[in-house]
């Protein structure tokens, strides 16, 4: 492949991550006026696997997995699918979608923290400083009157904030964990497993399911670009990103997916961008920055529980 072509895919992969994963949050809200959150991101997962599936077939990788990582993938899918995405779907109901992919960029702060309390890392004086800054702006973020004053918007919040440690978490246990080797599988396994249990909990709860055909056209582009763009197209390019750049590179979406949320939320469904939200934008992804200066990023071990930096 020549030196233009590499250059076009990279071009292409970081608009996936940067845009088409900073567009889910609006897709998610869009759907979720219609249907039940559960259901919802089960439909989304579940099919996303399955589609996987069909594509390691076609491309001849094995599915071939053991016992212990079926058990690690199925945990893994809990911790980031099943509750980390399920509950974020549900909290859309509360809290406007620009607002929730501002607060989610705060992850990178709760894993350092998670870090230091359960494994003991020493925090580096640089990542401190990001998550003085970090608590700042989340501070700002969550503290603005228009933002309180919503119906069961502290209740979104918290459910935010709980989905954030839900991943934290995930990602401290899968760079531990034996998983599958290739990344497709090992997401495939996450994505579909992670679907059935959204499923069992959507029906547990009592969730009404309806067919496609009776869903609104808005909802139906909605599901299909959750399903295709946002769950297999953004994730192959994000490690095809992982193989081509620097992680550091990579990390730079963190900043960018709130701001493309922010700005969708408020062109297609008119939420405000207050100037405090604004303030606490800026205020938060310095922090962020701050944070994700640190050499190994711990952010990226969902994906492959065995990369580091060196093996670029």
């Amino acid at each position: 492949m020549s030196k233009s072509q590499n250059a076009l895919l990279i071009i292409l992969a970081f608009f996936a991550i940067y845009v088409i994963w900073g567009s889910t949050y609006l897709m998610n809200k869009i759907a979720v006026h219609e249907l039940p959150p559960f259901m919802l991101a089960s439909v989304r997962f579940s099919v996303a696997g399955i589609l996987i599936f069909v594509l390691c077939k076609l491309m001849g990788i094995p599915l071939n997995i053991t016992k212990k990582q079926l058990l690690n993938s199925m945990i893994a899918g809990f911790l980031f699918l099943a509750f980390g995405n399920g509950f974020v779907v549900w909290a859309l109901k509360y809290v406007d979608s620009g607002f929730a992919a501002l607060e989610i960029a705060a992850q990178p702060l709760v894993i350092l923290l998670l870090m230091r309390i359960l494994e003991g890392k020493k925090i580096q004086t640089m990542s401190v400083v990001g998550v003085i800054i970090g608590i700042l702006g989340i501070y700002l973020l969550v503290s603005q009157n228009q933002v309180i004053s919503q119906e069961n918007s502290v209740l979104g919040m918290v459910m935010i904030f709980f989905c954030m440690v839900s991943w934290a978490y995930g990602s401290l246990f899968v760079a531990k964990a034996d998983l599958p080797k290739n990344y497709f599988v090992n997401t495939g396994f996450q994505m579909f497993t992670a679907g059935i249990m959204l499923m069992v909990g959507s029906l547990l709860i009592g969730e009404t399911w309806t067919l496609p055909t009776a869903w609104s056209s808005p909802v139906q582009y909605a599901m299909l670009f959750l399903i295709i763009l946002g769950s297999i197209v953004a994730f192959t390019a994000f490690n095809y990103l992982l193989k081509v750049v620097s992680p550091e590179k990579v990390a730079t979406s963190t900043y960018v997916n709130p701001i493309i949320a922010l700005l969708l939320g408020w062109f297609f469904l008119d939420e405000q961008i207050t100037t405090q939200s604004t303030i606490a934008a800026i205020v938060l992804l310095t922090g962020v920055y701050f944070i994700n200066t640190r050499k190994k990023l711990v952010l990226f071990s969902r994906f492959s529980s065995r990369y580091s930096p060196k093996e670029e």
